[in-house]
């Protein structure tokens, strides 16, 4: 049976609790001072650039569901490409989806990730679900570790598979803070760890967007081998500004973006 769009992020939000230790008590925290209501500025999805699980496929049942492809951003350090796509109806959140270029790496990272896809199943990846589905495939300690080494994002990807990365609650709809600042305090406050890359605040008013995030915490991910404690997913926040025409400013900054992925590293700065 087909889900609606709501059903399928309420899918994806479930899928992600159970990756995001901190984000149902952040998310309660913020329900319990705003009456109820925390918005989702946007979800965020990975993926690698290999056709069977491109981001053309990730994205698919969004597009199916209405959402329209607005902008795109390439990341050379991180050799990540990335589009983002927003739905007509501005309560439901924009879907930012990255895909890593797989060629850039070495030879040997190149030959575990096509292993990787290998695995995956073409009816898999034409379920609706195929974005929270999880890892498709058979994971060993030293592949991950040797993806690590070269690339934070392939490991990840290749530890977790296919599952919102990230949710971002809107600063903008919040009656309990209008600025990142206090909103970052009061997470300090309540002993969460953020991610401190490029400072706590990425972006400023003057590029319309503001965001912050926490850290990934660790948790415990089942190998083919034995288990690892690594990163899982993070929450984030931002905060938007008006454009000229009065309307809020509804894309990314590729800087700040850039800070924003190594909420999930390994060696990250806390």
């Amino acid at each position: 049976m087909k889900l609606t769009i709501q059903q399928l992020l309420e899918t994806m939000w479930q899928d992600y609790l159970a990756l995001t230790p901190d984000a149902k008590p952040i998310h309660q925290l913020f329900a319990n001072l705003n009456e109820g209501t925390v918005v989702n500025d946007h979800i965020a999805l990975r993926t690698f650039n290999l056709d069977k699980v491109s981001l053309d496929k990730i994205a698919r049942p969004f597009v199916e569901a209405g959402y329209q492809e607005k902008d795109d951003y390439q990341f050379p350090a991180k050799k990540l490409y990335a589009r983002y796509f927003q739905h007509p109806d501005y309560t439901l959140p924009k879907v930012f989806i990255s895909e890593l270029k797989v060629a850039e790496l070495p030879d040997n990272c190149q030959k575990i990730i096509h292993s990787l896809v290998a695995q995956v199943s073409e009816n898999l990846v034409d379920q609706q679900t195929f974005c929270c589905s999880g890892r498709p495939w058979q994971l060993n300690t030293d592949d991950y570790q040797a993806l690590a080494a070269e690339s934070e994002y392939a490991s990840w990807v290749a530890a977790h598979g296919f599952r919102p990365n990230h949710f971002t609650v809107s600063i903008n709809h919040l009656h309990s803070h209008n600025d990142i600042h206090s909103l970052n305090q009061l997470l300090l406050d309540n002993s969460y760890a953020l991610n401190s890359s490029g400072g706590l605040v990425k972006g400023s008013p003057e590029v319309l967007l503001e965001q912050s995030s926490t850290l990934a915490k660790e948790i415990e991910v089942n190998f083919d081998d034995g288990v690892l404690a690594i990163p899982g997913c993070y929450y984030e926040f931002a905060r938007r500004y008006p454009m000229a025409d009065g309307q809020l400013y509804q894309g990314f900054v590729a800087a700040s973006a850039d800070k924003i992925f190594e909420s999930t590293d390994a060696s990250r700065e806390t």
